[in-house]
């Protein structure tokens, strides 16, 4: 159940209540902010080695390096107001040439500017004012070879800069440490040759490294740098792989860029040696409030440009940057929402365990919403995020459960004498798993414990923008960990089948959230009809078990022999006689696994076999999932409990309708 407050409590019970629904657009995906991205500039430059970043006073300091025709020269620019209207065009000659690697930072009014030489020498040129005005360069230290293939730095709130460049086969990184620079220290790890490494400092120092395994599989991989919040200083996290692509295809990944403007926000180039080749860049974040060392990331989506050195990231107040050399965009950061709440003429929600949809149609008899995505209703288009609350009119106002967010899928415009109308089609996050074909290949528990069936589903949601939440889990959700494959194409819906075939737990959709839940017949009631809140209609039906004799082979590999375990229904079994399934798993090892698995079908047969339903006036509250009382004398039902199995929702003032009706099952 959703928390209501006792007044809306009240008022949902109450015979004379007054409907009201609250709708809103925002310009979120998964409840984070959707860049939409407006180019600012389009030049000439060449396409090569590039940074940026953004001081306190919102100046935009660039980077680039000119192609080896002309002696890889290093130029700046800092324009100081960036907007639709500046002069992206003027760059400054730094006099240093010979340049291999670049990358920039800053804190306040400190930037710093670093790059490595063609003759070893890494070095830095500072400012104290913004990137108005600029010292001398400094050397720093020499790298080991001219085998430069990527650079990055973050300062620390206190001061402190880390600086990693990849040499060939090794990430070095080199520390400022209250004000004095060390030497160059390798990092732990056993590669292949590098192509990319990006930074961003948040407690450690986050990173993202492109380049090939020792088996020369190419990868995007997270890593941490300890500054002692998750990771012990001075040391490193493992390798965490976010891309992959077999050394034998035609895939790499290269030039990475991170920043955090609200979540970590990485920019990667994909590059395809095959027919028809392309270099392109690719976008991807992490999931909110969830931690960098988790490695959740939303699957990399495609930006519409043909590059090979990529886009760097910054943010000031507000906005969003890109650049590249010949480039710069531009994006809002603040989430926005338009308030439709006062326009719905009808409404209808579906909720059903694997799938929820909701219809709504927004009076337009003024031509208010004939051009939606434009002007003042501009928020509100294909992609938005629809928030639907369902409430009352009480005492202390109106009044609205939280939010249930769904992504609008459709619209259409309708017209009729004396009636004009836009009806929006909208889906939950279900919808988005349906929609998602893995792009890469995962494997797990292949030879040794990685990840349990509750990690790998994480990861999975992860790719789709989903964060997992537990209500209530299983033992076996954490305990087994079973050898599982992900191949590209897959699909998502799928993949969290297979996933959840493992566990006796649920998944239950709401927003951006997958709630984990692992329903018990013990379970205490969440909500009781027709004692305080009125059944308008009721009908309970009782029906065999699918399954009441569930057989489940297992296989010992130390004694190389099957494990067969079945679980049985009894009282079914005399009634009906057997009614018989199989399962084959050789993920599962033990006589307890074994039987957890034939339990937990049986458990499903029996919460399904109830098909009750109900009709009622709308519980704001309401979740599938949830275990309900009923008390219905005229059926014998004396705060009977049931399980909320489908939920669907009508609101049609002009018909006075204002009800629920729910799908129940056996608890």
């Amino acid at each position: 159940m959703r928390n209501l407050t006792e007044t809306l409590t009240s008022a949902q019970k109450a015979p004379g209540h007054v409907p009201y629904v609250k709708l809103k657009a925002w310009n979120t995906i998964g409840s984070l902010v959707r860049l939409d991205w407006s180019r600012l500039y389009t030049g000439g430059e060449d396409d090569y080695l590039h940074a940026v970043t953004m001081p306190a006073d919102g100046s935009l300091v660039r980077v680039r390096v000119t192609l080896l025709a002309d002696n890889l020269k290093l130029y700046r620019q800092r324009v100081t107001s960036p907007g639709p209207g500046s002069d992206f065009s003027q760059w400054s000659y730094t006099s240093q040439y010979g340049t291999l690697a670049v990358a920039c930072a800053s804190l306040g009014a400190e930037v710093s500017i670093f790059w490595i030489k063609n003759n070893r020498e890494i070095r830095q040129m500072k400012s104290t004012d913004y990137g108005a005005s600029w010292g001398s360069p400094t050397l720093l230290d020499y790298s080991p070879s001219t085998g430069i293939y990527g650079m990055a730095a973050a300062y620390k709130t206190n001061g402190d800069i880390a600086l990693f460049y990849a040499d060939q086969t090794t990430l070095y990184v080199i520390k400022r440490t209250g004000g004095s620079w060390g030497s160059s220290a390798a990092w732990d790890k056993s590669t292949g040759n590098l192509s990319g490494v990006a930074t961003v400092h948040d407690g450690d120092w986050h990173l993202l490294v492109t380049g090939q395994d020792s088996s020369d599989n190419y990868h995007l991989w997270s890593a941490i740098y300890g500054d002692g919040d998750e990771i012990t200083a001075g040391t490193w996290s493992d390798l965490k792989t976010v891309a992959r692509a077999p050394s034998d295809g035609d895939f790499e990944y290269l030039s990475v860029f991170l920043d955090k403007p609200d979540v970590h926000r990485a920019f990667f180039i994909e590059k395809y040696g095959g027919t028809e080749a392309y270099q392109r860049p690719f976008w991807s974040h992490n999931i909110a409030q969830t931690s960098f060392l988790d490695n959740l990331w939303r699957e990399p989506v495609p930006f519409n440009l043909s590059t090979g050195y990529g886009l760097a990231m910054a943010h000031h107040g507000d906005r969003a940057w890109l650049t590249a050399p010949y480039g710069v965009w531009r994006a809002k950061l603040t989430i926005e929402s338009l308030d439709l709440s006062d326009d719905v003429i009808s409404l209808r929600e579906d909720l059903t365990t694997d799938g929820g949809q909701l219809e709504i149609e927004l009076r337009n008899d003024d031509g208010r919403y004939a051009a939606p995505g434009t002007g003042d209703i501009s928020l509100l288009d294909i992609g938005s995020e629809l928030e639907f609350s369902p409430g009352y009119q009480t005492t202390a106002g109106n009044e609205a459960s939280d939010g249930q967010f769904f992504s609008l899928e459709a619209y259409e415009h309708t017209s009729s004498p004396g009636k004009t109308a836009l009806v929006l089609r909208a889906r939950d996050a279900w919808h988005w798993l349906g929609s998602y074909r893995a792009g890469h290949q995962f494997r797990w528990n292949h030879s040794s414990d990685e990840m349990n069936v509750k990690e790998i589903l994480t990861f999975v949601l992860s790719r789709v923008g989903l964060r997992l939440e537990v209500k209530s889990q299983s033992a076996t959700a954490t305990g087994f960990y079973p050898d599982f494959t992900i191949k590209p194409g897959d699909q998502g819906d799928a993949i969290v089948s297979r996933l959840l075939s493992f566990i006796p737990d649920v998944l239950q959709m709401e927003g951006a959230i997958a709630c984990l839940i692992n329903p018990q017949d013990t379970d205490s009631s969440d909500y009781s009809y027709g004692t305080g809140h009125t059944i308008f209609e009721g009908s309970y039906l009782k029906s065999a078990l699918s399954r009441n004799l569930v057989e489940v082979e297992g296989y010992d590999p130390v004694g190389e022999a099957p494990i067969i375990v079945s679980v049985f229904d009894w009282d079914e079994i005399g009634r009906l006689y057997q009614r018989h399934k199989r399962i084959d798993d050789r993920n599962l090892d033990t006589v307890a696994l074994s039987r957890n698995r034939g339990e937990s079908y049986l458990r499903e047969a029996v919460i399904v076999a109830g098909g009750n339903a109900l009709r009622v006036p709308v519980n704001a509250g309401q979740q599938l999932y949830d275990v309900i009382e009923i008390t219905d004398l005229r059926a014998g039902l004396d705060a009977d409990k049931k399980r909320v199995l489908k939920i669907g929702m009508v609101y049609h003032p002009a018909r006075a309708r204002y009800e629920m009706r729910l799908g129940l099952g056996d608890v």
